[in-house]
Parts: C-alpha cells; structure tokens; sequence
C-alpha cells in the first residue's frame, strides 16, 4: 500500500474534505478517459455493479445516462434489472439498447472497460474496494456505497487511487446531500454550544425489541445447503475465505432467518463490517466535518453484549473514539451505541417517560448541546428553540440528489460532497471501532493514524489489511 508522511496526507486531504443475455454489439460509444471533457448534455456509459437491493435504487438515474452493463451474482437480480431498463425504454420511446449482463465485474472489465465512462458498486461490502480500485485505475469515475471499504487499509487505497487518476468519486451515503449535516457544521462553527467535548451517536441496528435487522452474536451454523439456481457462489464470496453456502438458521435463536443472502452478510466478519460499518459513514459524516476531524488517537470497547464470535460480530457494543486536538478545536471523545444501548438518559436531557429514538446523534459543548434524532439540529433543552436564528449558510447547498450530483462531477461539475477525500478518511475513522471490538471490553487500542497501525497492540495489524482469497486482487 502506497503510504504518505503525516504532512502529505494530512494537507492533501485537507484540500477536497469539504467539497468534496443480451445483444452481443455496443451501440454506445466508446468510453473516454477521466480527463475527457463533457459537453452538459452529453451521456455518461455507466456500468452497475451489484443490481439488486440498494443497487436497484441506482438503475433508473443511471439509465437516464446510458447503462451499458449489469452485473450480479444472482441472475435474477440481473434480469429483473433488464425488464426494468427494457420496460421504462418502451414507456419514453428511447429505444436504448439493453445493457450487457454479467455475474463477475471481472469479466465485466475484461470485456467492456473501454466502453464505460463510470460505474455504481453496490456490492456487500468485502468487494467494495477491488471493485472500485479495479475501475479507479482504468480511469473510470466511481460511486460506491458505504462504508467505502471493509478494511482500514483499503479506504486509504481508494482515497489515493482516485487522486492520482482525477476522477469524480462519492460515497452512498446519501443524507450528505441534504441540509441538516450543513445545519449542524453551522451550528457548531457559529459557537452555538461553545467548545465540543463529547459526540453520542446511536443506530438501532443490528436490531432492537422493536425491530430485527440482521443476526450478529452467533457462530456459523453447521451443516452445507444446495446453491440456489442463478447464483454464482464463488464470485459472491469473492476475496473472502472459501465456505459452503447456507440457506436459513435451521436451530437456535436464529432459526428461520436467513444466514447470508440477501443482506444479512453483513453480520459477519468475512463479509460485512457490522452494525457501525452500516450506519456509521451515514450517522458520523457530518460531525466529522463539523469537527474537522482528521484521525483518532485511540479507540476501545467500552461495553458489549458478550456474544461476539470468530464468525460474527456482536449483538450490541458501545464504542468509544479518542479525536486529538485540530488547530483551534480542544481534544474530544465521540461514542457509537447499537443493538439497543443509548447514551445517559442525562446526556440527552430525557423527561420522565420519555424515550431515545431508534437513531440519533447528540453534541455535548461546554457551553450546550444539540441533537439531530429529530432530523434537522436542535439545541437542547427545547426550550432554546424559542428564539433560535438559523446561522449564516457557509457550506454551498447540493442542487441535486446525491447521485446526480456525482454525474455532474464525472461531467466536470464541482467535487461531490461525499467524494473519495471525505470519505475514505471518514471510513477509516469508522472501520477502526472494528478493532476495538476485536480487542475486547476496556482494551484500549492506540492509533497512528497517518500509518495506520496500532502502536500498543500490534497483534490488531493484520486486521487493518486483510489476505484476499486467490484469484482477487486489491
């Protein structure tokens, strides 16, 4: 892996954080280069890898480019894919060609990369970054879904690669097109509640009494079930270690649901990054840029359920960051809460009977506190609302949906507001919580960030980048 100086990094991420079955012949054009300039109406040939699911979400706004290639492991998401594009084709009388359709985004390059101008990845998330290095340094624009990456090393990976070839980059994390994460960096920067000392932020995944997500807290069930028609087992493994394909929890707490398909991966270490890799790029990015953060210092577990395996991650943890001090901004801690644990019921200033939301952030300064569990920044205790005057705008508005406004940028538009200099930063500040699951409750792991290593337990460096399974390449 490439590796820069503290300076380096640090003043270069500085730079872009905050902006930041089937026809066999091609009608399209061939792909250009990240250079290439666009005229405002010229079409982008994307190619969408991983198509169903929240891959699905990103068919019709790419079909309104051009979309030249699908791929899936699962056929049927494929299919189900061209009916789509070949139904809504009819409906405007655009008589577009249908995509081409694949099950391995290898072949997929193999075959297609100089027809293709930028690709969506909406894969789980252990293929993330092969797949988006691999079209990275072919020159091709990237939007990915969070966490970015399953592994530290791999988020610094992407976040150079796309410097270094110039092309338009975002992460899915889509509320970073919306206001409330500028209201709150306002807030903050206008002094509303002073100096930050600490930052709650709690998600309702991997499930609560109210509402399942996904199983964690467990070990691999035995036994092997028949890979169903249509679905390419050893390509969705991927650079993940070899196993048998299961079916359905057939015995235990589990039983019935479902064990890796479709997704509830991501409750397992080979192919998910957990309750924290889920929510935590969509819950932590706008305090990270409020707070102008730029690593941890150190990170550790400060409670868990006392079910984490080899195999899975826990059913609830509270982790804790430790975020060095930045220019003018004192040291501060930050806490990630799931599987049903919230902050002090003092912390957020809860009445009697009243209840934390299913998910939330809360910012304690020393001179007050706000909260987002109700969408939009709020101080607290409500009452400051009464006169509250929103600060002056300082962060520019997305004049679009998050997707869009990559495709402005591939196009030569501004730097979107979730590109690869914000997020590869944000998820390797996310992704280290990880580690502090796996050193265990009160071990404290300390962080040098700009080399990402852990200095006192070196033991936990072979988690920040992981082996790929033979025949995958990072």
């Amino acid at each position: 892996m490439s590796r820069l100086s503290r300076r380096t990094f640090l003043k270069s991420s500085t730079i872009a954080a905050g902006l930041t079955v089937i026809p066999g012949r091609s009608v399209y054009p061939q792909g250009r280069s990240a250079a290439t300039s666009y005229a405002a109406n010229e079409k982008l040939n994307i190619a969408g890898i991983g198509v169903g699911g929240r891959g699905g979400g990103h068919v019709e706004p790419s079909f309104q480019e051009n979309l030249v290639a699908v791929c899936d492991t699962s056929q049927g998401a494929v299919d189900g894919c061209l009916r789509r594009v070949e139904g809504w084709s009819k409906d405007q009388g655009a008589n577009k060609p249908l995509p081409v359709g694949f099950s391995d985004y290898r072949e997929l390059f193999d075959k297609m990369v100089n027809q293709i101008d930028a690709v969506f990845v909406a894969t789980p998330d252990h293929h993330h970054a092969p797949v988006s290095l691999r079209a990275i340094r072919n020159g091709k624009h990237v939007y990915c879904e969070k966490p970015l990456t399953y592994d530290i090393a791999e988020a610094r990976q992407l976040t150079l690669a796309a410097r270094e070839h110039k092309v338009a980059t975002q992460m899915g994390n889509q509320g970073r097109a919306g206001e409330a994460w500028r209201v709150l960096c306002e807030m903050i920067w206008a002094g509303l509640v002073g100096q930050v000392t600490e930052v709650h932020v709690w998600t309702d995944r991997p499930g609560i009494a109210s509402r399942f997500w996904w199983p964690q807290g467990g070990s691999r069930p035995a036994g092997v079930d028949p890979v169903p028609a249509g679905l390419n087992w050893d390509v969705w493994l991927g650079p993940a270690p070899e196993r048998p394909y299961l079916d359905v929890y057939k015995e235990g707490r589990f039983q019935g649901k479902r064990v890796y398909q479709p997704f509830v991966w991501r409750g397992w270490w080979d192919f998910g990054t957990g309750a924290l890799g889920d929510i935590g790029c969509h819950a932590i990015s706008g305090i990270f840029s409020a707070l102008k953060i730029e690593h941890a210092a150190a990170t550790w577990l400060v409670k868990d359920s006392g079910d984490t395996t080899e195999e899975m991650f826990p059913s609830s943890s509270i982790i804790g960051w430790e975020i060095p001090q930045r220019n003018a901004m004192p040291a501060c801690k930050l806490f990630w809460y799931d599987g049903g644990y919230y902050p002090p019921r003092e912390v957020g200033e809860l009445a009697a009977g009243q209840e934390y939301p299913d998910n939330g952030l809360i910012v304690v300064g020393d001179k007050g506190k706000l909260t987002t569990h109700g969408g939009t920044p709020r101080l607290l205790p409500e009452a400051k609302m009464k006169d509250f005057q929103k600060p002056a705008a300082l962060i520019p508005r997305c004049e679009s949906d998050h997707f869009r406004e990559w495709v402005a940028a591939c196009k030569g538009g501004q730097p979107a507001f979730s590109n690869f200099d914000h997020a590869g930063p944000l998820t390797e500040f996310v992704l280290l919580g990880n580690l502090a699951l796996r050193a265990g409750v009160g071990q404290r792991v300390e962080w040098d960030g700009p080399n990402l290593r852990c200095t006192n337990r070196p033991e936990l460096n072979r988690l920040v980048q992981r082996e790929y399974r033979s025949g995958w390449t990072r």
